[in-house]
């Protein structure tokens, strides 16, 4: 715990640090196979060699967070891809890949996040019952591994937000919370699924999270968000945003923003305070070497 107060305390200080880019477009372009209805959650263990150099890339690139490839191992989704009976040990051992890059890079400092989100790739949504005890036992399971926090990703509604949240919290772990964001037809920014953001940011106030962030969503939005978030928390804020899309379950590479390009936006958003900067889905290796290059040393 020690590694992420000490974290903690230079965001604090004003710091800006920066966490790794895609781990599941990363495995994608990387040539792992997908799980149907699954995406790309079955890395751990048909392909763990090349998750674990993943994320040692990132470390090599500067990134000081790296997050688990396991966005796509809730159980309603593995569910769907008839792999629930691996759901614990995809969990586990995507935590442990992670942390086995930061033992074989000898850098204790690193932070683990693991990663969860409750997307369904066939609209098939879980129950407020069946939610609450897959985040339980699935953020139970990842501090078994290690992890250092919980990074809840792609928030896009209320409801099953507020379930997510109040789940992972019973792991005892720090929770960041990340939304994903996008106008509405009245060009107001809101979750995906519809609700104000600045809504969101209140609902989610009491539940105190370390930080929040604004994630998977695209780049012309964030200064958006961070305008709404900035006059409603007085927290931590972090941003991960995304380029490209995805298209038949396979995210198109030939769209996605250059590094260069996305370092000029994460240098706005440095200087807007932002506290943590990195990237998601189309955010690779080369994106987090130029920004570290460039914007944190």
């Amino acid at each position: 715990m020690s590694r992420y107060i000490d974290l903690i305390k230079r965001a604090q200080q004003g710091e800006c640090i920066l966490i790794d880019g895609a781990t599941g477009t990363e495995v994608e372009r990387r040539g792992v196979p997908q799980l149907d209805n699954a995406w790309n959650g079955g890395g751990a263990l048909s392909h763990p060699k090349i998750v674990k150099q993943i994320h040692k890339d990132y470390i090599d690139s500067g990134a000081e967070i790296i997050i688990s490839n396991t966005f796509a191992t809730t159980k309603h989704a593995l569910r769907d891809a008839n792999q629930e009976h691996n759901f614990e040990v995809l969990n586990r051992r995507g935590v442990e890949l992670a942390i086995q890059a930061r033992e074989e890079l000898s850098n204790n400092s690193i932070l683990v996040a693991g990663g969860i989100s409750y997307w369904t790739w066939t609209g098939n949504k879980p129950s407020q019952k069946e939610l609450t005890l897959s985040v339980t036992k699935q953020a139970q399971v990842m501090k078994d591994a290690g992890a250092d926090l919980i990074m809840l990703e792609m928030m896009i509604d209320i409801e099953q937000m507020i379930t997510t949240i109040e789940a992972a919290k019973s792991s005892g772990l720090p929770i960041w919370v990340g939304l994903t964001c996008e106008p509405n037809e009245s060009n107001e920014m809101c979750l995906r699924d519809g609700d104000r953001l600045e809504t969101v940011i209140n609902v989610i106030k009491p539940y105190n999270p370390d930080v929040i962030s604004i994630m998977h969503t695209e780049v012309e939005y964030v200064d958006r968000c961070l305008e709404i978030m900035q006059t409603k928390w007085t927290g931590l804020i972090g941003v991960y945003a995304h380029s490209g899309k995805s298209v038949n379950g396979d995210w198109t590479f030939n769209n996605v923003i250059s590094a260069h390009d996305y370092c000029e936006y994460s240098a706005q958003w440095k200087n807007k305070g932002v506290s943590f900067i990195g990237g998601c889905c189309g955010v690779h290796p080369e994106h987090i070497d130029l920004m570290h290059k460039n914007l944190f040393n």
